[in-house]
């Protein structure tokens, strides 16, 4: 009688709980996992040396050297195929005293496995790597090299051509080029294809990498940002170990298969996704780019388990035909970030059960978020323990001023629950922000002072965030100068600087623009010609696509008498981007970016419709 009492009150104590805190469980498992990370990562800080994500990659070319680390164009990179080629990389270099411990080294390179060999030789060097965004060109391509202090740049016969456009500069600054692998006729870069492949296996000696600590620098990896030009955001081991560690929190397995088609260059692609196989000792399977009409046919061929996604790619696979076979795969998870509710409720229509794991944070940032639960639409949860480890907060924000709201006594607001705010997380032991390399003004651009109380320090992330009166978090907008095409970071800085170039342009205000069916937002330039002049639109189209990435140059041009700015001189955006590129609404005359003439023509009411309609692609 009393077992029976006892375990009515059992089972009534758990529905409630149910009932009263439906996540309470998945929230339970989460904290657990976090501080579980958090015991490993102070473990492997506290090693002398530091255990590092390549120690983990040790670990397991020895434990299970036959098992594929990577599959790449019908070729299979074992664990130990990819330890003696990086071995090979690694000794090439150090007998040309090419490279030494302590450098840091430009990796300009597509996705291969001889990237990520490349990056393992430099690790076993004690090498920083700097991972270059592949668009770069020109005066961007210098900047990046230059604002990292790198000794010498690897590329790949493909961008070859691209180095050869700065070779000049790049031996002024004292930079060695080299390639790896293939063949080069460029006078000027180093060919070492014949020294890698005649080179031991034997593995560099650990002594090189004495001297790293778990704060040391791992990674420079490249951001877009208020600055003009990238800005190189410094991924500690730390860090790298925190980023290494999602698929850990998603329950991925040594069993599972993950499919990385994103830039190794991003955060997403290397840090969530190849570090991360590393941790968990999975298998790779490793496209140059993207592919739409190869996707599915991918996951079915290589069994994948674990697929990487931005929003774009998601709107992406809905927008391909369908097919009889479009629940015929063996994906369970996805892992990413920027998908909208109504493109996550079309995949699972379509695709089937497959669980989308959407997170939030930033490269460099101290704060992220995971949508562990699968709430539709949400980046994450506020719990707790998150909240107790890295104190952060929504704050009220004038969108007029671009700064915080603040009270009588100079402090921040906080928003109410249900209202958006933006987000600022406390800069602590536990999350620390590391800035940019050689950029103490933008450093110092991301951190808030004196938020709620005098002398405290806080990472200005520039996202608006809402939290539901649930705890549930949606991302809302990105302030400041930068919007996101493409998947990639646009600086409105640096394609103003783009256009200011050309003399027929006294002043530019570049902001991004919604356009219907598409994620994120296109770039539009406001433009003020110089007196006399007239727009040239084959002129400009030259310019933006010799010296901007495809993502950055703006698709549409406003030529406007006067461009709007504050009492403090700053440029107006927000009546421009709330008018679009609507010629209804525009009375100023408009251009747009016609790929296939390779000019700007005049954008006609017809087109408007073509392109709100889908019907020309952007």
């Amino acid at each position: 009688m009393i077992y029976s009492v006892l375990l009515g009150l059992a089972v009534s104590c758990l529905l409630f709980l149910y009932v009263r805190f439906p996540y309470f469980t998945q929230d339970f498992i989460f904290v657990l996992r976090t501080v579980n990370i958090g015991r490993l990562v102070n473990r492997f800080g506290r090693a002398s040396p530091c255990y590092t994500i390549l120690d983990r990659f040790a670990d397991i070319a020895r434990s299970h050297p036959q098992k594929p680390f990577l599959v790449f164009e019908g070729e299979v990179f074992s664990y130990r195929d990819a330890d003696r080629i990086s071995n090979r990389i690694a000794n090439a270099l150090r007998e040309r005293a090419l490279v030494h411990a302590g450098q840091t080294v430009a990796l300009f390179h597509g996705n291969a496995p001889q990237y990520v060999c490349t990056w393992l030789a430099l690790a076993k060097l004690g090498c920083t790597v700097a991972l270059l965004n592949t668009n770069l060109r020109s005066r961007s391509l210098l900047h990046c090299c230059d604002c990292c202090c790198a000794t010498a740049l690897i590329t790949d016969a493909d961008l070859a051509p691209a180095v050869a456009e700065v070779l000049p500069s790049l031996h002024m600054c004292g930079m060695s080029v080299l390639l790896l692998f293939g063949s080069c006729k460029t006078d000027g870069i180093v060919n070492l294809s014949a020294a890698v492949r005649g080179a031991s296996e034997e593995a560099p000696p650990l002594s090189l990498r004495s001297d790293i600590s778990i704060r040391s620098p791992a990674l420079y990896i490249y951001t877009s940002g208020t600055t003009g030009l990238p800005k190189a955001a410094v991924i500690s081991h730390h860090r790298l170990w925190l980023m290494s560690f999602l698929q850990r929190m998603t329950g991925v397995s040594s069993r599972d298969i993950l499919y990385i088609y994103l830039p190794l260059y991003h955060s997403a692609g290397f840090l969530a996704g190849l570090t991360g196989a590393i941790e968990r000792g999975n298998t790779v399977v490793l496209r140059r780019k993207f592919s739409a009409s190869r996707f599915w046919d991918d996951c079915r061929e290589h069994e994948v388990t674990v697929i990487q996604y931005i929003g774009e790619v998601m709107r992406y696979l809905c927008n391909t035909p369908k097919s009889e076979r479009d629940r015929d795969h063996r994906v369970r998870l996805a892992l990413g970030n920027g998908i909208t509710a109504a493109t996550w409720e079309e995949f699972l229509r379509r695709f089937g059960n497959v669980h989308i794991c959407e997170c939030y944070g930033a490269t460099e940032g101290n704060i992220g978020f995971l949508n562990y639960s699968g709430k539709i639409g949400s980046i994450g949860r506020v719990t707790a323990i998150h909240k107790m480890l890295i104190p952060f907060a929504f704050i009220k924000f004038d969108p007029e001023t671009e700064e915080p709201v603040r009270d009588s006594a100079g402090l921040c607001v906080e928003v109410a629950p249900g209202e958006t705010g933006l987000l600022v997380a406390k800069i602590n032991k536990i999350a620390p922000f590391s800035g940019y390399v050689k950029n103490p003004a933008q450093t110092e651009k991301k951190k808030l002072r004196n938020v709620f109380k005098k002398g405290d320090l806080y990472f200005n992330t520039g996202d608006l965030i809402l939290a539901d009166r649930r705890g549930f978090l949606y991302f809302q907008d990105r302030i400041g100068d930068t919007f996101r095409w493409k998947g990639e970071n646009v600086s409105t800085t640096e394609v103003s600087e783009v256009l200011l170039m050309l003399d027929s342009i006294e002043a530019a205000n570049v902001y991004g623009v919604r356009v219907s069916g598409h994620e994120g937002r296109i770039g539009m330039a406001a433009l003020k010609l110089t007196d006399g002049t007239e727009f040239d639109g084959s002129a400009t189209y030259k310019h933006v696509k010799k010296l901007l990435p495809a993502y950055a140059r703006p698709h549409f041009i406003r030529i406007q008498d006067e461009l709007d700015v504050t009492g403090t001189f700053k440029q107006v955006k927000g009546q421009l981007v709330q008018e679009g590129f609507d010629p209804n609404v525009i009375q100023s005359k408009l251009f747009f970016l016609d790929e296939s003439k390779q000019t700007f023509v005049p954008l006609t009411q017809e087109l408007y419709s073509s392109i709100t309609n889908g019907h020309t692609r952007l």
